[in-house]
């Protein structure tokens, strides 16, 4: 009986051990078949071909940072021509676009009125010359009798007293001759500044009163850009630092210069104003918008394209190409800055020379095959 027992137990173990070396071989049986199944999978999947653009070298660059700006030009020197008399508006022959020289006739009031009120005060002023020579006639008449004692010197007293009157009349009269001849003067507009016309705002015919505008003129030789900042931001410009600005319709940036800052914050939204003068580009026109880069200083690492960076996973990541498929990569992000108008951001996690895929490509699968075409490595 005892021996039974013991055969059984021994048959059980038996049975026991060989049922688990079939699960074990079972299970290694599976995986074997799975990663067939997945080398079959990859294997079976299409071969992408990119293009030399498509991707991108991790290498070492110099990268400028700054802030970013924005705002419209506006002419430096600028001015309006206003009407310092009031009248009918003539000879007005310019029109926008139109070129003027400093000093240069622009148009004229109608000063009919103002000549002929100058001529009255001319023939007044005659009149009071001529009064002037009479009193001084006869005060020096009176002298010459007060000197050989046939009047008394209260009559010479009272000669110098028309003689004071008359001189004050005819210094009056001058002056009233002076303002008219400034009316009549101020009737001819002249251009304040040499330019071009940039409105034309009344017409010829027209009655306009003192201070009216007839048009402007810009000198388009100097250019300004206002760009406001913000207050913590305004702490990193200083005179004479550079800025790339793009501008709409423009094929080419164009290079400005910090001219002048603002010494006050503007109290609503706490900006301060920065003037950038903005140079080599005779095609600028005033009022025209623009944006770029104020450049405030640089670093230096290892650097890939802002857009090569994707951020659909928890951590942010790239798409490198390993042994011609992809493989998803995750990197640290360090500073930001500008390449040929590219923004750029430094980058660990990744040794130099790796190539990565851009972002216009899009997503990929891990594992996918890649080949790149015409010639590329």
């Amino acid at each position: 009986m005892k021996l039974s027992l013991k055969w059984i137990l021994l048959a059980s173990g038996v049975v026991a051990l060989g049922a688990g070396g079939f699960h074990t071989w079972q299970s290694r049986v599976q995986q074997k078949q799975l990663i067939a199944s997945q080398r079959q999978s990859q294997e079976s999947r299409p071969t992408v071909q990119l293009l030399p653009k498509d991707v991108v070298t991790l290498q070492s660059l110099t990268l400028s940072q700054g802030l970013p700006i924005s705002g419209q030009t506006k002419a430096v020197s600028s001015a309006f021509v206003k009407v310092r008399v009031a009248g009918e508006l003539q000879d007005l022959q310019v029109r926008e676009g139109d070129f003027v020289q400093a000093g240069q006739i622009i148009a004229r009031v109608d000063s009919t009125e103002y000549a002929a009120r100058l001529r009255q005060a001319q023939q007044q002023a005659q009149a009071a010359k001529a009064q002037v020579e009479i009193a001084q006639r006869s005060f020096d008449n009176n002298r010459a009798l007060v000197d050989q004692g046939f009047i008394s010197k209260t009559g010479l007293d009272a000669s110098a007293s028309s003689l004071a009157a008359a001189q004050a009349s005819y210094l009056a009269a001058q002056s009233g001759v002076e303002v008219l001849q400034k009316a009549v003067d101020d009737a001819v507009l002249r251009a304040p500044i040499a330019g071009q016309i940039a409105q034309r705002l009344v017409q010829n015919g027209e009655r306009v009163a003192i201070d009216g505008r007839v048009v402007e003129i810009v000198d388009l030789r100097r250019l300004e850009l206002e760009a406001t900042v913000g207050v913590a931001e305004a702490m990193l410009v200083r005179v004479g630092q550079l800025a790339q600005l793009n501008f709409e319709g423009a094929a080419q940036p164009v290079m400005a210069r910090v001219a002048r800052i603002n010494p006050n914050a503007v109290p609503g939204n706490r900006t301060v104003t920065v003037y950038l003068a903005v140079t080599g580009n005779a095609a600028l026109r005033q009022g025209l918008y623009a944006q770029g880069l104020l450049a405030t200083g640089s670093t230096t690492g290892l650097a890939l394209p802002l857009n090569a960076i994707r951020t659909d996973k928890p951590a942010p990541y790239v798409q490198a190409l390993v042994d011609n498929r992809v493989r998803h990569v995750p990197v640290n992000l360090g500073a930001r800055g500008e390449l040929d108008q590219q923004t750029m951001v430094t980058v660990s996690g990744l040794e130099a020379g790796a190539v990565v895929l851009v972002g216009a490509v899009g997503p990929m699968v891990a594992g996918t095959v890649v080949t790149l075409v015409n010639g590329a490595k």
